[in-house]
């Protein structure tokens, strides 16, 4: 995103579980968004939109949008699509929202319901791959194959839709080698963005219970940040947006006990994406042992990126260094991704 630019306004709409024929090993999408398995009505949606409208966030220079999470979104019987759908309509024509975004399974994709989203409005399809690798995708119990995701894609973009791909490091049979296949063979597929989930076990799920067998070994935090700090310069290198790593902070998942193991952290996304910042500043930075005392000047938007989660990016920095006496300066003359060193 360029600098000043706004973030989209994004409305979220969670149908959980709904139009989904399987059950995953991973899976509890009422702890995930909080939100309970429900039928939503067109009544439902609208009344979600207009409390957005009426928010304190809502800005049209943002160019909200409208998405549909946490189900099979195209597994829904047409006449549902066509009702949700048909509930944003409006709005639509008002220019009070943009553009509709779903989410949806590699295997629940026909031209059909490609046609009745793109002429509705919608410009996004969000497909939960979560793995190329056929074994992992069976030891999940996805219920669908690397192929189904090749072919979705491929059906998604002959009809001018943008893709979306969410994948998730750590799932069982997955390790870092096999999940370096997966970026590779995604890069290939070109989507428009990426979501990166590492997998978390929660409690009550199919996954807990081969956790507690010990026949599940979670990713640590370490391994799933270093996991997803490579994948995200993968994808951005081919110019392949990541919009979301980690799961979001719902009430219901960060409750006591409902994690029950897994590389869950609420910073997360933040962690990584200073990973992601020191890769690019670390040929910025002079030899270790040249300078004696430094002073790192760095644009405002990218200063949380170089501190780092608690700090931690200034222990990085004395480290590549070799210089303990480290003082970072704000100037906003500098682009994002550039550092400028002067001495002391």
């Amino acid at each position: 995103m360029s600098k000043g630019a706004l973030r989209p306004f994004i409305v979220p709409i969670f149908i959980p579980h709904q139009g989904c024929p399987h059950h995953c090993v991973f899976c509890e999408q009422q702890k995930i968004t909080s939100h309970p398995r429900r039928l939503l009505g067109a009544r439902q949606v609208q009344d979600i939109l207009n409390r957005a409208i009426c928010s304190k966030g809502f800005n049209p220079n943002r160019r909200p949008l409208v998405a549909f999470y946490g189900g099979t979104f195209t597994g829904l019987p047409l006449s549902r699509m066509q009702e949700l759908l048909g509930a944003v309509s409006p709005y639509l024509t008002k220019k009070l929202f943009y553009s509709i975004r779903v989410s949806t399974r590699p295997d629940a994709i026909d031209d059909e319901r490609l046609r009745l989203m793109k002429e509705a409005g919608v410009d996004t399809v969000e497909l939960g791959v979560q793995s190329m690798d056929n074994h992992v995708l069976e030891l999940s119990e996805r219920g669908h194959s690397v192929e189904d995701s090749v072919r979705a894609v491929r059906r998604i973009k002959k009809h001018g839709l943008k893709v979306g791909i969410q994948l998730m490091p750590g799932l069982p049979g997955d390790s870092p080698e096999c999940f370096r296949s997966t970026v590779t063979q995604v890069v290939s597929l070109r989507p428009d963005l990426v979501r990166l989930y590492p997998t978390v076990v929660i409690q009550g799920t199919k996954l807990h219970s081969l956790y507690r067998e010990g026949r599940y070994r979670p990713m640590t935090l370490v391994e799933a940040l270093n996991i997803c700090i490579e994948s995200c310069i993968h994808f951005e290198e081919k110019i392949i947006k990541v919009i979301r790593i980690g799961l979001m902070s719902s009430p219901s998942l960060t409750a006591k006990d409902q994690i029950v193991a897994g590389p869950w952290h609420p910073s997360f996304g933040q962690m990584v994406r200073s990973g992601v910042y020191r890769h690019t500043i670390e040929p910025q930075l002079p030899i270790p042992g040249s300078q004696a005392d430094i002073r790192i000047l760095v644009s405002k938007q990218d200063v949380h990126l170089l501190r780092g989660y608690k700090n931690e990016g200034l222990a990085w920095l004395q480290e590549k260094t070799g210089t303990p006496n480290i003082r970072i300066q704000l100037d906003d003359s500098l682009p994002t991704g550039r550092i400028r060193i002067e001495r002391e």
